[in-house]
């Protein structure tokens, strides 16, 4: 039998038990929180007690610890022999959050998963509120609103997504990351599909899942309240290698398109261009006016290389292509002559 009738009987499979009506015992089944944590002992134990304290009482959670030496190992262990029955801990040394998350979802075992940091938390309803709405609606993923918190990042409003299952969902992500990765709820079955976390973009795999999940299903549903928190903590979450997060976003989106033809065929080729390529340009613009050079220079070379530039953009990219020293100086004499 050929992978495609393969994949057309999961998906004819999946629509008719989103289809089923569910038995008010059906409305509790078990919900995977994964958690992967890296030296997050300042918040660790606030983020188990907000997983455990979820008003959804059905809810497992697996950590997967990354190699702390902070002592966030002590602080799991001891959560994990107080909820012997709901929480899981395991180990690995310095993968990195990904692998993290695709070892614990071997380990999960329920209907439903969802994803938050240990340095991050929920609203006590959260998983209640998007599982009722997922099930009421029949879908396979839900999403809610969303805020930066604490010190040392940049602050911002509640923020509510747009319903993207009512508007043209692929232009929508191909622009940017819908949600963060403790934002959605989904059903496992489509997380199966998928085959989870692809290492292959490192620094954007949140990103490339939801792209591949669009790939698959476009039954979403928006709960329009902030539930989910990201907290900002001043502990190098903005790195020197963002340039890499935009170069793997965009590999994301450009495997999006060529995987997808049907979902983007609506869109010209110089939009799909500008969408794809031209996020290097835009990105490389907001690094350059933070005066974030180094991440600057990357992407000026790379939107240089990539094509997706306009005749504006020389003055910008040719001296991305000096060395890093000398690009940094010409910016602080144009500075300089400015002020």
């Amino acid at each position: 039998m050929g992978a495609g009738l393969i994949r057309g009987d999961m998906q004819g499979i999946e629509k008719m038990n989103r289809e089923q009506p569910e038995s008010a015992a059906d409305q509790r089944r078990l919900i995977s929180v994964i958690m992967p944590c890296y030296n997050a002992a300042p918040f660790v134990a606030e983020a188990v007690n907000c997983v455990l304290g979820q008003s959804y009482g059905n809810a497992e959670l697996i950590v997967v610890d990354d190699g702390s030496t902070d002592g966030s190992r002590e602080i799991l262990r001891e959560w994990g022999q107080k909820y012997p029955d709901r929480m899981q801990v395991f180990s690995q040394d310095r993968r990195g959050p990904f692998p993290a998350r695709n070892l614990g979802l071997r380990h999960a075992k329920g209907e439903f998963v969802a994803f938050l940091d240990a340095d991050d938390y929920w609203a006590p309803n959260c998983l209640e509120k998007l599982h009722a709405e997922l099930v009421a609606q029949g879908a396979d993923l839900a999403y809610c609103g969303w805020q930066n918190v604490g010190e040392g990042g940049p602050g911002s409003e509640p923020f509510i997504p747009p319903e993207y299952e009512k508007e043209d969902a692929a232009k929508s992500f191909l622009k940017s990351c819908p949600w963060p990765i403790h934002a959605a709820l989904t059903r496992r079955s489509v997380i199966d599909v998928v085959s989870g976390f692809s290492l292959r973009r490192f620094s954007a795999m949140d990103y490339d899942l939801w792209l591949r999940i669009l790939g698959h299903t476009r039954a979403l549903v928006r709960v329009p309240e902030v539930l989910a928190f990201y907290r900002w903590h001043g502990q190098g979450q903005i790195s020197s290698r963002k340039w890499q997060q935009v170069m793997d976003a965009m590999e994301a989106r450009r495997n999006f398109v060529k995987q997808h033809a049907d979902l983007v065929a609506h869109l010209s080729r110089s939009e799909l261009t500008e969408l794809t390529q031209g996020q290097l340009r835009k990105e490389a613009y907001r690094a350059y006016w933070r005066r974030d050079l180094h991440n600057a220079q990357k992407l000026f070379r790379a939107a240089l290389m990539s094509g997706a530039w306009r005749f504006a953009d020389l003055r910008y990219l040719i001296p991305a292509l000096l060395p890093g020293a000398v690009f940094r100086k010409l910016v602080q004499i144009a500075d300089r002559s400015r002020s």
